[in-house]
């Protein structure tokens, strides 16, 4: 397999398939059908590993890469299923911490164009059976699994897992999953399933009690995160690590019950070294010093409240850049930006990309100090000349802004 041929096989999987991430909502398939045929074409590699599944709309990544430091300290071999990717296809099905074998992904595509014409995939889809079947070809001890989008109707929602975790509720993807917080909670909850335990890491109590009743019906151990007390402190630096250490603390603890070998060594040493351990980028990221240049991918108006209400707490000017894609509500954004900034706003490049200039009419009435860029390069070379020092660049707002940010920039700055 040549760099080409793999190349090419990779475009080849996003053309045929529906994908979310490039598409939007017109490639979502809701519903386990396509999946359990596929998984079934495979000879169900899902049922021959031991799987960890992470639910919820805020903090899933950085949840599951915790876990999985966690577990490689410990000394077992840990798949990682996450998305989206930030910068190469790869990076969405890691054993600890490497990224999936390239010829793997170009045999296993090579295997996908072999599919019955009845079975119609979609991106997740075929990503998912692909991890599955990656993991079990590796042995893996155990396989943390990501959930796509929602829950319920969800492809990875095929697997039985050890413990399930339900991250938190907020609003995001109301197309798709409902337009109130109870009725998304209530499709995240479908990943609950029968006596399986299940970590509930959201503190309101509108969606603890969805989460916990639907646990009840299944005869599933109920586990509220919110209630542990903990000092630990994570190599991830986000001010919201905080609530996300509890819930793999929570999941942790399930596992030793289940005879899983965990010490408090490994737990300490595992939130410690997750950039080391599994190559974790993206959130809360620290890309340089001089300027200090921070990347985080919140992209919805919880996170992003989050991210910003740390960005408040730096006492510096702020040189912020952001871009959206097609489905995003920008007035909501709008008054949660950051103070003491300059902001530059620029399109992804990708085809659900916003270019500002659809919305400059929200960023006038925002009265804020802004300039409109046509690439995130253009916008971020812009804010580096223009940083003056001690003051900082933030780079966010979509997976596709980080993404694209770090793709041109990472290798230079190593």
């Amino acid at each position: 397999m040549t760099a080409e041929q793999y190349r090419e096989a990779v475009e080849w999987l996003f053309v045929q398939a529906p994908n979310y991430q490039i598409d939007g909502q017109k490639a979502y398939k809701p519903g386990l059908h396509n999946i359990i045929r596929l998984c079934e074409f495979f000879g169900n590699p899902q049922e021959k590993i031991r799987c960890i599944h992470i639910g919820g709309t805020n903090g899933k990544g950085s949840i599951s890469n915790m876990l999985a430091s966690v577990l490689q300290e410990a000394g077992y071999s840990v798949g990682l299923y996450n998305s989206p990717h930030l910068i190469d296809f790869t990076e969405r099905i890691k054993v600890n911490g490497k990224n999936c074998d390239k010829s793997f992904v170009y045999d296993f595509i090579m295997k996908l164009k072999q599919l019955p014409e009845d079975i119609q995939p979609s991106f997740f889809e075929f990503t998912t059976i692909m991890a599955f079947e990656y993991f079990y070809h590796k042995q893996v001890d155990f396989a943390i699994i990501e959930v796509g989008l929602g829950g319920r109707l969800d492809s990875t929602n095929i697997i039985l897992p050890m413990v399930s975790a339900i991250t938190n509720v907020q609003l995001d993807h109301q197309n798709i999953l409902g337009d109130t917080i109870e009725e998304i909670a209530a499709e995240k909850a479908g990943i609950i399933k029968s006596g399986i335990p299940v970590i509930s890491g959201d503190e309101q109590d509108s969606v603890k009690n969805i989460l916990r009743k639907k646990a009840k019906q299944e005869n599933a151990p109920f586990s509220d995160a919110t209630e542990i007390a903990t000092n630990l402190q994570s190599d991830l630096k986000g001010n919201y690590q905080k609530k996300n250490i509890r819930v793999v603390l929570g999941i942790i603890h399930e596992l030793q019950k289940q005879n899983v070998k965990i010490s408090e060594a490994h737990i300490e040493h595992g939130l410690m070294h997750v950039h080391q351990n599994t190559g974790f980028i993206g959130r809360w990221f620290e890309f340089s010093k001089d300027p200090l240049t921070i990347c985080d991918t919140a992209h919805n108006q919880a996170g992003l409240e989050q991210v910003f209400a740390q960005l408040n707490s730096i006492d510096r000017r702020k040189h912020v850049i952001l871009g959206f894609v097609n489905d995003k509500k920008i007035d909501e954004v709008m008054r949660l930006l950051p103070e003491n900034a300059v902001f530059y706003f620029a399109k992804p490049s990708i085809h659900r990309g916003r270019h500002p200039e659809e919305y400059e009419d929200l960023l006038k009435a925002a009265k804020i100090n802004y300039k409109i860029y046509n690439s995130v390069q253009e916008a971020y070379l812009s804010a580096k000349q223009e940083c003056m020092k001690n003051e900082m660049i933030f780079i966010g707002g979509s997976n596709f802004v980080v993404g694209e940010f770090l793709e041109k920039n990472l290798e230079i700055s190593e």
